[in-house]
């Protein structure tokens, strides 16, 4: 770095309160691999990976996220329980304190990024870091420059410091650990959490108000991927879905696993890389995550075999949220840039453990919407502590931690952009079938995936739809790879009326939680609720 940008660069610190001279700008995956080693901050793994426990918290803590209510922000962020707002002169003193604390560490990793792989809408990035693995994480997960590109100006900045701890009576936090966005300073600050999570998704947060409000993009929490002839097809879907697994496809090329945006005519990458659980990872199950953990890959909260730093994907000893990030370019099979064109195929994952929803049904319009806003998936028995039998879970969006404008905002955007494309919206139900949890089985992931390929290749065009009588959507009546009496639900039911009642059980528990969205949406999206009987 030259006397003139090293001036520029300090004073650009200076100017957020960091003054701290032992700066660690843009280092290697290596260096900060190494240096976290030799701190005894990590350990070193048998594929050249490093492996680190986040400490406390080993998951994102939504209840302390918040959004500064200001004049930028007032009248246009869906203030609730997702996004809370924080005071304007809380967060300048909150923003001191960490940066007194950061300032007197031994050292700092800083980093220049960006995020948008579409250049018309790049968001350049500086993250402030006091640990060298968080530092890594921001190289993995952000989009790096190349060799001859400088960020001159910068967009937005992260102050991380997970050794810092907020005292809620004076500092106006929850408790002691924060995520707190500011639209006006285009600065975020983190601390009291290790968690690198909090991290993306802050600027995951930024864009989804920053794309829609700005631009007319529609932003997404969604994995895309790529066929030979360019076609794009998107795969929403909550955790435990199937949302990694079904965009893994050695025909395809990925895109990205996590966020993306839609503009006019693309669909693009927020990302550099990519952020996958690892809970029961094997090479059989998941070969491209599998192989992609090696030098520059960060694994967090994972067990070993034995005293060996051979690393134990089944130990859930710290936690189920197993994850590791590495750059895109770990895996073979990926678009360069990470872009695409409008979306042919989308498909909304759920887990249906109620073995209520068909394999796959054809939305219309409206119906997408609706079920959009739902985001619907259910949870089972053993996923959680106090889980005894299958429970709803709705999520608007597929992402409703992450979403500060109001879900119809984002749900009618996609209505308009699917209109354009003419885009297929599927509902894929990778739960059960025959019966609810316990019951039932689990639908073969054979199955599922031969239908997604039928939906992909054009075969479920052609064919036959009945309409669900209490949902409304269209179940194709064939499909090549999948016994043609699992395609309607209620025919793999043993007795039709328990079938019947779980239906209408399902329904309502729709209908129950839409209505919070109910004043917001459209006549097209209200006439699209399924219908009890």
């Amino acid at each position: 770095m030259s006397e003139n940008s090293q001036d520029s660069y300090s004073k650009q610190l200076s100017s957020i309160g960091i003054l701290n001279s032992n700066i660690k700008f843009n280092f290697s995956s290596k260096q900060l691999s190494e240096i976290s080693v030799n701190k005894k901050q990590a350990k070193l793994t048998s594929t050249n990976a490093i492996s680190i426990n986040t400490g406390k918290f080993t998951g994102r803590s939504p209840e302390d996220r918040f959004i500064v209510e200001d004049e930028n922000t007032k009248d246009y962020i869906w203030w609730g329980d997702i996004n809370k707002p924080f005071k304007s002169e809380k967060f300048d003193l909150l923003q001191q304190k960490v940066c007194d604390y950061l300032n007197k560490r031994d050292e700092l990793f800083v980093r220049d990024a960006f995020a948008c792989a579409n250049k018309k809408y790049k968001l350049n990035i500086r993250v402030v870091n006091e640990y060298a693995w968080s530092n890594l994480f921001a190289l993995n997960m952000f989009l790096r420059p190349s060799k001859d590109e400088k960020i001159q100006k910068i967009d937005w900045t992260i102050l991380n410091a997970p050794g810092f701890e907020a005292d809620p009576k004076i500092d106006g936090t929850r408790q002691k650990n924060f995520a707190i966005i500011n639209f006006t300073k285009k600065i975020i600050i983190i601390g009291g959490t290790g968690y690198t999570g909090e991290i993306k998704k802050g600027i995951f947060s930024a864009l989804n108000f920053i794309l829609p409000h700005d631009h007319d993009v529609l932003s997404m929490h969604c994995s895309a991927n790529t066929g030979k002839e360019g076609d794009t097809a998107i795969f929403f879907g909550l955790s435990g879905t199937g949302k990694t697994t079904l965009s893994a496809d050695s025909n395809r090329k990925l895109i990205g696993d996590d966020e993306h945006g839609w503009d006019d005519d693309s669909i693009f990458n927020f990302e550099g890389g990519c952020y996958a659980k690892c809970i029961d990872l094997s090479e059989e199950k998941e070969p491209d995550i599998f192989n992609a953990i090696k030098q520059g890959a960060l694994l967090e909260n994972i067990g070993f075999q034995g005293n060996s730093n051979i690393v134990d994907f089944s130990n859930t000893e710290i936690t189920e949220n197993t994850r590791v990030s590495y750059p895109i370019e770990h895996i073979s099979n990926i678009a360069v840039p990470s872009v695409g064109k409008n979306p042919k195929n989308i498909f909304f994952l759920t887990a249906d453990a109620f073995g209520v929803l068909p394999p796959i049904s054809k939305l219309s319009k409206g119906q997408a919407m609706y079920h959009f806003i739902s985001g619907y998936t259910a949870k089972v028995a053993g996923t959680e502590a106090g889980i005894d039998e299958p429970q709803t879970t709705f999520s608007a969006c597929f992402g409703a931690p992450f979403m500060p404008l109001h879900p119809t905002k984002y749900a009618e955007m996609l209505g308009e952009k699917m209109k354009n494309a003419n885009v297929n919206v599927w509902l894929v139900n990778t739960g059960w079938s025959g019966g609810e949890y316990g019951q039932g089985k689990r639908i073969k992931l054979s199955y599922t995936r031969s239908m997604i390929s039928a939906a992909l290749n054009g075969e479920l065009e052609k064919v036959e739809f009945t309409k669900h009588s209490i949902f409304g959507i269209k179940m194709p009546e064939s499909c090549s790879g999948v016994p043609s009496e699992i395609l309607s639900p209620r025919n793999t039911w043993t007795d039709e009326d328990k079938y019947d009642k779980k239906a209408n059980e399902l329904a309502k528990a729709f209908i129950k939680n839409f209505e919070k969205f109910a004043n917001h949406a459209n006549t097209e999206i209200l006439e699209s609720a399924p219908v009890p009987k």
